[in-house]
């Protein structure tokens, strides 16, 4: 194993042009209270490399600072306008201007706000207004803790998280130059979210025969299933329901000591390769999940127990080896049984319950996976790459050895590292890339990057990360590839900001091919030229225009919008023409990406041709709210002809209601 830097002479760094201009450009302000106007000034920003500061006062020249660097500078009584200039490593360049008051008064008027978080359970945000204040501190009141545990320029807001929730005798001191201070006290209530305030992650399209489903909206669930046959565990306090979080249906069981699930019918999972669950708890340090196998009158059992991170979801995949290799026999599990840790003193909160397996028309090649000799790392931009034993051998992920990428304090917002292979990615045959990942951080970028022997043709992909602290499979789509002799494999975590020493850990890169015949064959992405759109039943037209919300399964450039206008007919809609027929010999069904503000809305997609003398189409409902889906429409059954035109309603059966609806990526798949 072989660690190492390059310098620019060795190494091609032409992904920097596309490294975006520094965003939040700011500075915060220490200010002495000596009555001297000395203010140490510190420049911040998302993306930048260096910064120059204007002072706004009758200083000429800027100071120019690293990431990281203060500079101290000395005013008069006075209002200013600072100017902070933050310049990114290919030196785009974003600048801010920011009011700093030096003011040698005591601060008056002071105004604190605090309140608890809607979101992130047990953090308060304090913001401050006040005349002749240049920054504020926060004091928790909590004992243990070094105070004051925040500080913050007036006019911006700290936001501090407890580790209890309680009541603290809380204190914000506002400062100015003078050796006067202004403070404001307070009891306040710190407070828990005890229930999730987001949706678990959206399962992925799978197969039929490629899923078992026991609960949730993504699959087809097992018929007449009982998720609360209670046990008789009502005398340990527990109980059940079903908790409904602004549409989305999930189940809520209270002060967990054991409870679980009954199946309409007896399941063969051996087929399968993995049982997931979605998991939320504020309270609950472990969930204990067993299978257990009714085999006429022999009941058999076998528990598997994960770590759960409280306040937000944790997604679990427990491979069914690890019950079969308790001598667990699986071909006729009829329950399921959760065990929380602390015993009856917890609640969770459950969705996506399903057994699940790898397509079975995938195929797939392994690339890497570290178990022999060690790649050839090359690192850059402040990080390091090296070869450990797997430091959680759990989930999706319990090979012997992994790839450890620390993005060490202060390295740059591209720090990665590459190796490279012998013989180049067999695109031909295979069209996307699976890593296993590990992050401490849920919602990072994860970019994977391919290049040929020269870098001279690239091509790269990000995903974000949807847990933190366990393993997940993260499956790159390289279908858009430059054809080339790609040989070079670059991985980047946290793309986008700077390193804080965080260690991340990634293994088994394997080519995929998980349609295991024709690739899917994108026929609308509205990223060219737009196509013609006829409107009808009095609605405004439809246009493309910039992706609202490139988040989740969906974030390309553009994307078509349309507005179903009030009053607008039950059947309005649009439609656009091919430029040559659907290819229906090869595919069977049509998916699309649709983005809607109404849970359970009906989107009808129709085929027509040319004269529109023989149609098709085929209803699907919306399974969320405010967020991209996948709808696959299946078109098996549409009779023969030359489809030419492709027709789509939002919200079918009902008069508009100005409601806006986007749509993009028009697939032929299988």
């Amino acid at each position: 194993m072989i660690l190492g830097s390059c310098t620019e002479d060795e190494r091609d760094l032409s992904f920097v042009d596309s490294i975006v201009a520094p965003t939040n450009v700011a500075a915060t302000y220490d200010i002495t209270q000596d009555n001297t106007g000395s203010v140490t000034i510190t420049p911040t920003a998302d993306g930048a490399s260096n910064f120059k500061v204007y002072y706004g006062d009758s200083t000429a020249e800027p100071s120019e600072l690293a990431v990281g660097e203060s500079v101290v500078h000395v005013y008069a009584e006075g209002t200013y306008d600072l100017k902070i200039e933050a310049f990114s490593l290919n030196g785009k360049m974003t600048e801010s201007t920011q009011q700093l008051v030096v003011s040698f008064k005591a601060p008056e008027n002071l105004v604190a706000t605090v309140e608890n978080d809607q979101a992130v359970s047990r953090q308060v945000n304090v913001t401050t207004t006040a005349d002749f204040a240049t920054m504020f501190e926060f004091y928790s009141g909590e004992s243990g803790v070094s105070q004051p545990v925040a500080s913050a320029n007036i006019g911006e807001t700290i936001s501090y998280q407890y580790t209890m929730a309680g009541d603290y005798d809380i204190r914000v001191v506002a400062k100015g130059a003078a050796i006067a201070t202004t403070e404001y006290t307070a009891t306040f209530t710190v407070t828990e979210i005890l229930q999730p305030v987001s949706s678990a992650p959206i399962p992925p399209t799978r197969n039929d025969s490629d899923v078992i489903s026991i609960y949730g909206s993504a699959y087809t669930n097992v018929a007449d299933t009982d998720t609360f046959p209670d046990w008789g565990q009502g005398g340990q306090g527990s109980s059940w329901t079903e908790f409904d979080l602004n549409g989305d249906k999930m189940l809520q069981y209270i002060n967990l000591s054991y409870q679980g699930i009954q199946f309409g019918s007896p399941q063969d999972v051996s087929g399968m390769e993995y049982i997931h669950l979605d998991v939320w708890t504020a309270d609950v340090d472990q969930l204990e999940t067993s299978l257990i196998n009714v085999a006429g009158t022999v009941t058999t059992e076998a528990p598997v127990t994960n770590d759960l991170t409280k306040d937000q979801w944790t997604s679990i995949d427990i491979p069914i080896s690890d019950y079969t290799d308790q001598g667990l026999t699986v071909t006729e599990i009829l329950q399921l049984k959760f065990v929380g840790t602390p015993w009856a003193a917890g609640t969770v909160f459950i969705d996506n319950i399903y057994f699940w397996k790898s397509p079975s028309n995938s195929s797939s090649l392994g690339v890497q996976d570290f178990e022999g000799t060690a790649p050839v790392f090359t690192s850059f931009g402040g990080a390091g790459v090296e070869v450990i034993a797997n430091p959680d051998m759990s989930g999706v992920n319990t090979t012997e050895n992994v790839a450890k990428l620390t993005k060490g304090n202060g390295s740059e917002v591209w720090a990665g590292g590459f190796f490279e292979i012998d013989s180049p990615l067999d695109f031909a045959n295979y069209s996307k890339i699976r890593v296993k990942t590990w992050s401490p951080k849920q919602g990072v970028v994860v970019k994977l990057k391919l290049e040929n022997a020269d870098a001279s043709i690239t091509h790269e992909v990000d995903l974000n990360t949807t847990v933190a602290n366990q393993w997940e499979e993260l499956v790159y789509d390289f279908s858009g590839a430059p054809t080339a002799d790609y040989v070079r494999i670059v991985i980047f975590f946290d793309f986008g900001n700077n390193g804080d020493g965080s260690e991340y850990y990634y293994d088994e890169i394997e080519l995929v091919n998980d349609i295991g015949g024709p690739q899917p064959l994108v026929f609308q992405d509205f990223e060219g030229t737009p196509p013609v759109f006829t409107v009808f039943g009095n609605i405004a037209g439809i246009d493309v225009i910039a992706n609202p919300d490139a988040t989740g399964a969906n974030t390309t450039g553009n994307v078509a919008r349309l507005t179903k206008t009030n009053g607008s007919e039950v059947w309005a809609g649009g439609f656009f023409e091919t430029g040559s027929p659907l290819d229906f010999n090869t595919y069977s069904k049509i998916s699309v990406r649709t983005w809607s503000p109404k849970q359970g809305v009906v989107v009808k997609v129709k085929l027509e041709n040319a004269d529109a003398s023989i149609t098709h189409e085929v209803d699907l409902n919306t399974t969320t709210t405010n967020q991209w889906e996948e709808l696959v429409y299946d078109f098996s059954g549409a009779p023969t002809t030359d489809y030419v035109r492709v027709v789509i309603f939002f919200d079918f059966g009902n008069n508009g209601d100005d409601s806006v609806y986007y749509f993009d990526e028009y697939t032929l798949t299988n």
